[in-house]
């Protein structure tokens, strides 16, 4: 899978095994884990496997997170981007899963938003997505301002008990993206 998309100083491209120390130090960091159930990584192999797993759903789905590099230096900063979900989440299934992160350095700085609006934009006008949703721990008041700056509307709280990367039973809530005007 190939992508390339550009915003005025982000880069957005496919995740590389060579990313692998970039993540690791982003998802080592327990900060960065706070609202994903506190579980940081603790061995640079767990983000291989990540990356991995991400790699394979291009293969198998034509679709997964992409790396948000910096366009001036190529830095790895975080992921966005879409994950096809084909186990029920939220009695939900065969729907897009939107998410991002970034590593703690580049917080604050309008990053996160940048990428996210670039990605969801890709999605839906060059791939055609529809039946998009995200979540976010419910006390993670940064990331849902943004979920509601991109368009997407609050429905529910729901107790997550998904995959290994957040905790189990961590509530969390559950948006939906409206109608684009």
């Amino acid at each position: 899978m190939s992508v390339h998309i550009e915003t005025p100083r982000l880069l957005i491209r496919e995740l590389l095994p060579e990313d692998d120390a970039a993540m690791f130090a982003m998802d080592s960091d327990a900060e960065v884990h706070k609202y994903l159930g506190n579980k940081p990584q603790t061995d640079i192999e767990e983000a291989r496997n990540v990356i991995a797993f991400v790699r394979q759903q291009y293969a198998d789905n034509g679709i997964g997170r992409w790396a948000v590099t910096l366009k001036d230096t190529g830095e790895f900063i975080g992921w966005t981007g879409y994950k096809l979900m084909t186990e029920a989440v939220n009695n939900h299934t065969g729907h897009y899963d939107f998410g991002y992160r970034h590593a703690r350095p580049y917080w604050g700085k309008g990053y996160a938003y940048e990428a996210a609006k670039a990605s969801l934009d890709y999605g839906i006008e060059v791939l055609g997505f529809k039946d998009i949703y995200a979540m976010t721990e419910v006390d993670n008041k940064a990331s849902r301002h943004i979920l509601e700056k991109l368009g997407f509307v609050f429905v529910e709280t729901f107790n997550y008990d998904g995959t290994p990367f957040w905790r189990e039973g961590l509530p969390v809530t559950w948006y939906r993206l409206d109608e684009r005007k």
